[in-house]
């Protein structure tokens, strides 16, 4: 599965203190605050072979449609890998946890039909470059599914966002940045955007620099541009 002659390092990210709070905020999210149904739509329709990039704890498992053939979920941080681990015992798709990072995936190229990122572009630290990742391992006119923090539309909480990425955010929540443009990076990235739509979390409220969200998809292009000579 690896590519060969890739140097992984096993524990590249470590949060400790950060994941032991993730892995309890997240499951009261998913069933106080709405973000299971977020996740239910994100995979929705989805078939073939999927890669997960930042794979967390494994909400996600539980989610994935019984066509898709198989999951490989990449998670650096190793108690969040542990969980992710059992997670994917119960789910009713195959489910492979593998340690790596968004920015150096451990598989093959064109070798998905679907990837799946899902509250990680926030944390990662060259975006890019993860982006330039995953599409390497899609197959032409395969899909990127997202699901992701994004910079608010509105001045006042994008001006907060800002502030607050630049001091204790990050290295509060686990590299998260707040106000990073999700779409746009997502289009200069190569993908084709498709459907899409904005949202807080919570919908009701009070509204964090962390609030803002967006979920849809987007496509890797079905032409591959083989060089000068092909």
């Amino acid at each position: 599965m690896r590519r060969p002659g890739s140097q992984i390092p096993r524990d590249s990210v470590h949060h400790p203190v950060f994941a032991r709070f993730y892995a309890r905020m997240s499951v009261t999210a998913d069933l106080k605050g709405g973000v299971a149904e977020r996740r239910e739509e994100l995979l929705a329709g989805l078939s073939g072979r999927v890669i997960e990039v930042g794979a967390g704890n494994g909400l996600n498992f539980a989610h994935y449609p019984g066509a898709v053939s198989e999951v490989v979920a990449i998670e650096p941080e190793r108690g969040l890998r542990r969980l992710a681990v059992r997670a994917a015992l119960r789910a009713e798709v195959p489910v492979d946890v593998v340690p790596g990072t968004a920015e150096a995936l451990p598989v093959k190229s064109e070798a998905f039909d679907a990837a799946v990122a899902s509250l990680v572009l926030c944390t990662v630290r060259d975006l890019p470059r993860a982006l330039s990742e995953i599409s390497r391992v899609l197959r032409p006119g395969g899909e990127l599914r997202f699901f992701e923090h994004t910079l608010a539309a509105g001045r006042t909480l994008a001006t907060a966002q800002r502030v607050v990425d630049r001091t204790f955010w990050p290295p509060l929540f686990g590299g998260c940045h707040t106000a990073r443009d999700t779409l746009a990076a997502i289009e200069e990235a190569g993908f084709e955007l498709g459907v899409y739509r904005r949202f807080h979390i919570p919908e009701t409220g009070v509204r964090l620099p962390s609030s803002p969200c967006v979920l849809g998809v987007a496509r890797r292009s079905a032409v591959v541009d083989r060089g000068p000579g092909a």
